[in-house]
């Protein structure tokens, strides 16, 4: 996106709307938004930006046991300050105080932070998977702590968001809309909490049916060269909302002003004057969020720059048939570490599991192999630094795009979290992966990756979903067997191999495995 960002006109209701929020919130106080708060974890061992809003040049302090920062507030009425890094230990005070007021957060943790988001697979909720009630009457974890946002959608960027920290317990973990925080999100930071022994704060920001477009930031796909005409929309959107904005801009000023003098006599707020819909945002007669950036604002932005470790990402199938889905991603992911100013902090994944639901008639761009292509493009994001991905079909249901066992994918994503962030060199954190192929004797040898203590049959049966074809490009099933630490392919009705495919199918779910239990990633051989 340009550097206006929309024009010098868009920027000005920006800040209109934030004066708006100052004044509802009565900015005489000093306030913080509601990431900080009583029972919330702070990352270990990383700086930890503090911010919010106060009167302009109010004095501002803030202090988390021995540390103390100190800065004021500027012409906007907004202040930050970063608290030096801090180790776990027992749990403190956080407070925030100016001349006339102070705001203490009790029982606060340092431990591991994880911002988990997505759509439906990552929103659904512990009640809704399986063993249900006995995995809730046992989420008895009082170092882990459990932040959900809610729902909301905002064409320009949101001060805050609803929301607040919980500590997990039978009572909060069943707590919220479709039954109880993500499932995935708590399964893996149980995993991370037993394993190291450290507190864990877990942020669910997830909505059901999403596309991966909603939650990327502007410059995301600012830097992305293939997502221009995206940049072009929020753009254009911007500057109509400007637009919209200058008529009503006088009597919204006038607003602000009556508004603080209600203030100042302790009465009342007047009517607000009404505002025009974003371009972006959706009717608010049952629309969905699915353009460019609209979740981003409501739900990430408000959270950046609160310190984290990494992030979880569960999404996909809104994105189905989507050629471009891997530059959205890698989009996604490079603005997430933009706005938050961490480098390149980790982001794990999980491959879309198989379902025979899809319908290939509506996949206008690859018809029966949508859902194999779409797992080609999440491979493709492994190529964007400290990433990476599990697998799921070996743990799915091919009659429900909802599979109820999560207890495996959170278990998974820990397992890639403590090997490649926490150093665990002990740790098997993928299953095999395609790496290469040779041509001997008329038979297809593939080579792999991460085959742990061996490559297995995890059902001792005949390896299955391989499929070989020639020079022809006609795929026949195929025999395969484990030679070692490969595995060799072969046809009689294809006497020289040019490609093998393997698990290529939206109901595919094959058995080769390493002997640590993780399924083989679906691949293909060729670019055809």
């Amino acid at each position: 996106m340009n550097a206006k960002v929309g024009g010098r006109a868009f920027v000005a209701v920006l800040f209109a709307v934030t004066m708006l929020f100052l004044a509802a919130q009565g900015s005489a106080e000093v306030k913080v938004p509601q990431i900080f708060g009583s029972n919330m974890v702070l990352q270990r061992d990383m700086p930890l930006p503090v911010w919010g809003w106060a009167e302009p040049g109010e004095a501002i302090t803030v202090q988390y046991g021995d540390s103390t920062e100190k800065t004021t507030a500027d012409a906007k009425g907004e202040w930050k300050v970063k608290l030096p890094a801090q180790k776990t230990g027992a749990p403190r005070t956080l407070t925030v105080a100016c001349k006339d007021k102070t705001v203490q957060f009790e029982n606060v943790l340092i431990g591991e932070v994880w911002f988990c988001s997505g759509q439906s697979n990552m929103e659904m909720g512990i009640h809704m998977c399986n063993d249900a009630d006995p995995e809730v009457n046992n989420a008895n974890y009082p170092d882990i702590r459990l932040f959900r946002v809610e729902h909301a959608v905002s064409g320009i960027p949101s001060l805050d968001c609803e929301a607040h920290w919980d500590i997990c317990s039978p009572q909060t973990i069943k707590t919220g809309g479709w039954e109880g925080f993500s499932a995935a999100a708590y399964y893996f930071g149980r995993e991370i909490h037993k394993t190291l022994g450290v507190p864990v704060g877990l942020i669910q920001s997830a909505w059901g049916g999403t596309r991966v477009e909603p939650w990327t930031p502007p410059v995301g796909f600012a830097e992305a060269p293939e997502l221009k005409d995206l940049v072009a929309v929020i753009d254009q959107a911007n500057q109509k909302y400007a637009e919209a904005m200058k008529p009503v801009f006088g009597d919204f000023q006038a607003w602000l002003t009556a508004s603080e003098q209600a203030v100042a006599e302790g009465k009342l707020f007047p009517p607000c004057p009404p505002l025009p819909r974003h371009p972006l945002e959706p009717d608010l007669y049952g629309g969905h969020p699915d353009r460019p950036t609209v979740l981003y604002n409501s739900m990430v932005y408000p959270i950046a720059p609160f310190a984290i470790r990494g992030a979880l990402w569960y999404q996909g199938e809104s994105n189905l048939d989507d050629p471009l889905y891997a530059e959205k991603k890698a989009a996604l992911i490079n603005g997430w570490r933009k706005i938050w100013g961490e480098g390149e902090f980790p982001f794990y994944f999980v491959q879309i599991a198989p379902f025979n639901g899809y319908d290939d008639k509506g996949c206008a761009n690859y018809g029966a192999d949508a859902l194999p292509m779409l797992w080609q493009e999440q491979l493709a994001v492994l190529d964007v630094p400290n990433t990476g991905m599990i697998g799921t079909y070996d743990i799915t249901d091919l009659n429900d795009i909802h599979p109820k066992n999560k207890q495996d994918v959170g278990k998974r994503l820990a397992l890639l979290a403590l090997a490649k962030t926490y150093d665990k060199k002990d740790v098997v954190y993928s299953g095999p992966m395609y790496k290469s192929m040779d041509v001997k004797d008329g038979k297809a040898v593939l080579h792999f990756e991460h085959v742990g203590a061996g490559l297995v049959s995890r059902d001792e049966k005949p390896l299955s979903w391989f499929t070989i074809a020639g020079e022809d490009k006609q795929f026949v099933p195929a025999e395969a067997k484990i030679v070692g630490g490969t595995v060799v392919v072969s046809s009689e009705k294809v006497a020289q191999p040019a490609a093998v495919r393997f698990g290529w199918s939206k109901v595919a779910e094959p058995n080769l495995s390493n002997k640590d239990g993780l399924p083989a990633l679906p691949f293909r051989t060729d670019k055809w």
